[in-house]
């Protein structure tokens, strides 16, 4: 559950996120990220969090400003110095040292989240991309390990880089949130994910993606693996 919590008029806004059971650490996952990639990245600021048996509880500050995704819908002439914007913060991201990561978020860990998720019920087949639309959530395991192997390009991965998580204020990028999957995995696990979310408004948005970060040919097998992984989450 997540609070947007309102003060005196000069005082900042608030989130609060409370966790129970499993989702207490996921909650708690995000503190310990936050905690450390703040370091390197604008993030919003904690102040205070809680951890019982059974919760967990997170306050931070709201980052001010409006999402990328409402950025492009509002200013849909202005894609392409969004699309630069996000694809220099993506390379910023990435150019962390991955020896100074504590966070493994690599491919067999992801998978093996995946496997547990499938396993418990927990994907909700419903909510897959298009293209997957009305597959059996068995389905798109068996395909996904198609695609399997290649070879890892490890950074340090934001793990859920979409377009409602990243914000814009007065035209310019200034921070992102829901960092709880932050680690060391395939530097296509972000850009499969905000490739995807592109895909809404252009094709020629998406091509510009990896334009500005500095792929020439891009890895269409990796791609479609992780929009593959990213459907058990």
């Amino acid at each position: 559950t997540i609070y947007r919590l309102y003060g005196k008029p000069d005082a900042p806004e608030l989130f609060l996120k409370h966790g129970k059971g499993s989702v207490a650490n996921d909650v708690t996952d995000e503190m310990v990220r936050l905690n450390w990639l703040t370091a390197f990245m604008p993030l919003p600021t904690i102040k205070h969090f809680i951890r019982t048996p059974d919760d967990a509880w997170l306050l931070t500050t709201a980052i001010p400003g409006k999402t990328a995704f409402q950025v492009l819908e509002e200013y849909p002439d202005s894609g392409e110095n969004i699309v630069d914007a996000l694809a220099a913060f993506l390379r910023r991201l990435h150019s962390i040292p991955v020896c100074n990561c504590p966070f493994n978020s690599d491919r067999a860990f992801r998978l093996a989240q995946a496997q547990s998720r499938m396993n418990n019920g927990l994907v909700d087949a419903s909510d897959f991309d298009d293209e997957r639309n009305g597959w059996p959530v068995e389905q798109v395991w068996k395909e996904m390990h198609k695609l399997l192997p290649f070879s890892p390009d490890s950074v340090v991965t934001h793990g859920d880089f979409s377009l409602d998580n990243l914000i814009f204020d007065e035209g310019k990028l200034i921070g992102c949130i829901d960092v709880g999957r932050v680690g060391i995995a395939d530097r296509y696990q972000d850009l499969a994910i905000l490739w995807n979310c592109l895909g809404e408004f252009s094709p020629s948005l998406q091509k510009r993606l990896f334009q500005k970060y500095g792929i020439d040919n891009p890895d269409m097998n990796k791609l479609q693996f992780h929009l593959m992984l990213d459907e058990f989450f």
